[in-house]
Protein backbone atom coordinates (compact mmCIF):
# COMPACT_ATOMS: atom_id res chain seq x y z
CA UNK A 1 0.00 0.00 0.00
CA UNK A 2 0.90 3.20 -1.05
CA UNK A 3 1.80 6.23 1.29
CA UNK A 4 -1.10 9.08 0.23
CA UNK A 5 0.70 12.14 0.18
CA UNK A 6 3.47 10.64 -2.30
CA UNK A 7 1.66 9.40 -5.39
CA UNK A 8 3.86 8.21 -8.52
CA UNK A 9 3.70 11.47 -10.52
CA UNK A 10 5.05 13.51 -7.32
CA UNK A 11 8.00 11.29 -7.66
CA UNK A 12 9.09 11.97 -11.08
CA UNK A 13 8.21 15.88 -10.70
CA UNK A 14 11.31 17.78 -9.68
CA UNK A 15 10.69 20.93 -7.75
CA UNK A 16 13.53 23.58 -7.02
CA UNK A 17 14.54 24.51 -3.59
CA UNK A 18 15.21 28.09 -2.29
CA UNK A 19 18.96 26.90 -2.41
CA UNK A 20 18.23 26.19 -6.09
CA UNK A 21 19.02 22.17 -5.78
CA UNK A 22 16.47 20.60 -7.33
CA UNK A 23 14.75 17.64 -5.44
CA UNK A 24 11.91 15.65 -6.49
CA UNK A 25 8.46 15.99 -4.99
CA UNK A 26 8.80 13.05 -3.24
CA UNK A 27 11.75 14.34 -1.34
CA UNK A 28 10.10 17.91 -0.26
CA UNK A 29 7.15 15.57 0.75
CA UNK A 30 9.11 14.09 2.86
CA UNK A 31 10.44 16.67 4.22
CA UNK A 32 7.08 18.02 4.50
CA UNK A 33 6.07 14.80 6.68
CA UNK A 34 8.87 14.78 8.80
CA UNK A 35 8.33 18.68 10.19
CA UNK A 36 4.88 17.77 11.13
CA UNK A 37 5.85 15.04 12.81
CA UNK A 38 8.26 16.58 14.83
CA UNK A 39 5.89 19.33 15.53
CA UNK A 40 3.08 16.79 16.81
CA UNK A 41 5.52 15.04 18.80
CA UNK A 42 6.61 18.22 20.87
CA UNK A 43 3.37 19.38 21.01
CA UNK A 44 2.58 16.11 22.98
CA UNK A 45 5.87 16.51 24.88
CA UNK A 46 4.30 20.27 26.10
CA UNK A 47 1.10 18.76 26.93
CA UNK A 48 2.77 15.58 28.80
CA UNK A 49 4.57 18.51 30.48
CA UNK A 50 1.73 20.73 31.09
CA UNK A 51 1.49 23.08 33.92
CA UNK A 52 3.79 21.70 37.13
CA UNK A 53 2.28 19.32 38.91
CA UNK A 54 3.30 20.09 43.55
CA UNK A 55 3.47 16.68 44.56
CA UNK A 56 0.87 16.31 47.92
CA UNK A 57 2.66 17.24 51.08
CA UNK A 58 0.63 15.79 53.92
CA UNK A 59 2.48 18.73 56.24
CA UNK A 60 -0.69 20.78 54.59
CA UNK A 61 -3.04 18.89 56.74
CA UNK A 62 -1.18 18.58 60.11
CA UNK A 63 -2.39 21.80 62.61
CA UNK A 64 0.13 23.98 64.04
CA UNK A 65 -2.32 23.54 67.41
CA UNK A 66 -1.94 21.01 69.26
CA UNK A 67 -4.92 19.25 71.38
CA UNK A 68 -6.93 21.19 73.24
CA UNK A 69 -6.05 21.90 77.17
CA UNK A 70 -9.82 20.50 78.15
CA UNK A 71 -11.99 18.40 76.18
CA UNK A 72 -15.49 19.63 77.51
CA UNK A 73 -17.81 16.39 78.08
CA UNK A 74 -20.36 18.04 76.84
CA UNK A 75 -19.19 16.68 73.10
CA UNK A 76 -20.47 13.49 74.55
CA UNK A 77 -24.04 14.47 76.13
CA UNK A 78 -26.74 12.34 74.14
CA UNK A 79 -24.55 10.11 72.68
CA UNK A 80 -26.02 6.53 73.29
CA UNK A 81 -24.13 3.52 74.83
CA UNK A 82 -24.92 0.01 75.24
CA UNK A 83 -24.21 -1.23 78.73
CA UNK A 84 -24.44 -4.54 80.16
CA UNK A 85 -23.83 -6.00 83.53
CA UNK A 86 -22.81 -9.80 83.28
CA UNK A 87 -23.68 -11.43 86.64
CA UNK A 88 -22.19 -14.70 84.88
CA UNK A 89 -22.32 -17.25 82.43
CA UNK A 90 -24.07 -21.32 81.83
CA UNK A 91 -24.12 -23.72 79.87
CA UNK A 92 -27.56 -25.68 78.92
CA UNK A 93 -28.49 -28.30 76.90
CA UNK A 94 -31.65 -27.42 74.43
CA UNK A 95 -34.15 -29.76 76.78
CA UNK A 96 -32.71 -28.15 79.77
CA UNK A 97 -33.80 -24.81 78.55
CA UNK A 98 -36.82 -26.41 76.96
CA UNK A 99 -38.02 -27.72 81.00
CA UNK A 100 -37.44 -23.92 82.58
CA UNK A 101 -40.64 -22.62 84.51
CA UNK A 102 -41.34 -19.44 86.93
CA UNK A 103 -39.25 -20.16 89.87
CA UNK A 104 -36.51 -22.15 88.40
CA UNK A 105 -33.08 -21.87 89.28
CA UNK A 106 -30.17 -21.44 86.60
CA UNK A 107 -26.73 -21.77 88.29
CA UNK A 108 -24.28 -19.54 87.23
CA UNK A 109 -20.41 -19.92 87.21
CA UNK A 110 -19.70 -17.00 89.85
CA UNK A 111 -20.15 -17.18 93.35
CA UNK A 112 -21.83 -14.64 95.22
CA UNK A 113 -19.87 -12.00 95.90
CA UNK A 114 -17.55 -12.17 92.87
CA UNK A 115 -16.75 -9.25 90.89
CA UNK A 116 -19.61 -9.02 88.17
CA UNK A 117 -18.10 -7.71 84.15
CA UNK A 118 -19.45 -4.48 83.14
CA UNK A 119 -19.51 -3.88 79.19
CA UNK A 120 -19.64 -1.26 77.00
CA UNK A 121 -21.13 -1.88 73.11
CA UNK A 122 -19.37 -5.34 73.85
CA UNK A 123 -16.31 -4.50 75.27
CA UNK A 124 -15.13 -5.08 78.64
CA UNK A 125 -14.28 -1.88 80.74
CA UNK A 126 -14.90 -2.37 84.07
CA UNK A 127 -15.77 -4.96 86.98
CA UNK A 128 -17.76 -3.80 90.15
CA UNK A 129 -19.34 -5.46 93.15
CA UNK A 130 -23.27 -5.64 93.13
CA UNK A 131 -24.82 -3.78 95.90
CA UNK A 132 -28.35 -2.91 96.97
CA UNK A 133 -29.59 0.66 97.30
CA UNK A 134 -32.98 1.86 97.94
CA UNK A 135 -34.70 -1.55 96.81
CA UNK A 136 -32.60 -1.43 93.88
CA UNK A 137 -29.39 -3.17 92.18
CA UNK A 138 -26.74 -1.40 91.26
CA UNK A 139 -22.83 -2.01 90.57
CA UNK A 140 -20.46 -0.01 92.36
CA UNK A 141 -16.87 -0.36 89.93
CA UNK A 142 -13.91 -1.77 91.76
CA UNK A 143 -11.36 -2.16 88.51
CA UNK A 144 -11.13 -0.50 85.02
CA UNK A 145 -10.45 -3.18 82.61
CA UNK A 146 -7.35 -1.46 80.66
CA UNK A 147 -7.63 1.87 82.42
CA UNK A 148 -4.51 3.04 80.17
CA UNK A 149 -6.27 3.16 77.59
CA UNK A 150 -9.73 5.24 79.37
CA UNK A 151 -9.39 8.86 79.23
Amino acid sequence: MSDPLITPEATATPEATASGTTLSRSHVDSESLLHRAEAALQEVEDSLQGPKIKKYQLDELIGTDGPPEKVSMDLLRGVTLDLKIELGRTRMHLDEIFQLRKGSVVTLDKLAGDPVDVYVNGRLVARGEVLVLNDNFCVRVAELVGSDAIH
